[in-house]
């Protein structure tokens, strides 16, 4: 058999790690390493070290390298390999999505936590959550996935994230109704919800620079960015459509630019929210924030 064609699993991470040496921290390779073998070869981590002489041969090495000439370029591996996790649950990904990000994780559990306390006087209640801005859908389908009693809908500008959004609720098994709206032209919610969440764009055009490339390159620009004049243009006019169309005591959940926490405290008093708490993520910046009407 050609050598070149063949390669033990102890050698493969050795020149894994030399390729990628040069662009990312060791810590970040070997979480590359990991997934890449139990998505390409069906190999756990424990594996490295039980069977550091496994046979990669063939069209497996031919991919796995193509992986690595991939990599080198800084695309992400959640794109590479299509998928990701959130929260336990397994999505689909593609560049017309954000990968989703750890602290909305957070914002999911807060939203979790909140929620019974909205049925307090009637523990039968079904309540209605929409997500704007859905993206992969993480947060409606995660939702879905751990709350009893519910109905979500979702809304997303991008028919090609909608697209995900919906392979991944079939992934989940879960029913989300998905929307295709463009929530700046909107002049109302399509109906009365309990909760509203979002994570919509806010990073500013200034804030690119601290950006890593492989964000800027290659996700999606139209569901990061806002101009640095307007950065709260989302959470304006998402928190004008709650006061309208949120249920009497009901919640609005952003996650949000963690240097605009004051300012975004600020507007929602302005509109007349109540009970506005800021909350940080688990690094310590302003990153999530509640209010009710």
């Amino acid at each position: 058999m050609d050598a070149k064609k063949i390669m033990i699993l102890k050698d493969f991470r050795l020149y894994f790690t030399e390729a990628l040496s040069e662009i990312y921290p060791k810590t970040e390779i070997d979480a590359f390493f990991f997934l890449l073998i139990e998505a390409k070869l069906n190999l756990q981590r424990i594996d490295t070290v039980m069977k550091p002489d496994f046979l990669i041969i063939d069209e497996a090495l031919s991919e796995l390298k193509v992986i690595v000439k991939r990599l080198k370029t800084e695309e992400p591996i959640q794109y590479i390999l299509g998928e990701t996790e959130f929260y336990g649950l397994p999505f689909k990904v593609n560049e017309n999505t954000l990968i989703p990000r750890p602290e909305t994780e957070e914002l999911v559990e807060w939203v979790i936590n909140e929620t019974p306390k909205l049925r307090s006087k009637n523990p039968d209640q079904k309540l209605k959550i929409l997500d704007i801005g859905t993206g992969t859908g993480c947060i409606p389908i995660s939702l879905a996935k751990n709350l009893k009693n519910v109905t979500l809908s979702a809304i997303d500008v991008s028919s090609e994230a909608l697209k995900v959004a919906q392979q991944n609720a079939l992934l989940n098994n879960v029913a989300i109704s998905f929307l295709e709206i463009d929530i700046l032209d909107a002049a109302k919610l399509p109906q009365e919800y309990d909760i509203v969440v979002s994570n919509p764009p806010y990073v500013r055009e200034l804030e690119k620079v601290e950006v890593n490339n492989n964000v800027l390159q290659n996700e999606p620009h139209l569901a990061l960015f806002v101009d640095d004049h307007n950065p709260l243009i989302f959470y304006k006019k998402i928190a004008s459509l709650a006061k309208q169309g949120l249920t009497k005591n009901g919640l609005l959940f952003f996650e949000i630019n963690q240097y605009l926490g004051k300012e975004t405290v600020e507007m929602l008093q302005k509109q007349g929210f109540k009970n506005i708490e800021l909350k940080k993520d688990f690094i310590g910046n302003d990153r999530m924030i509640k209010a009710n009407i």
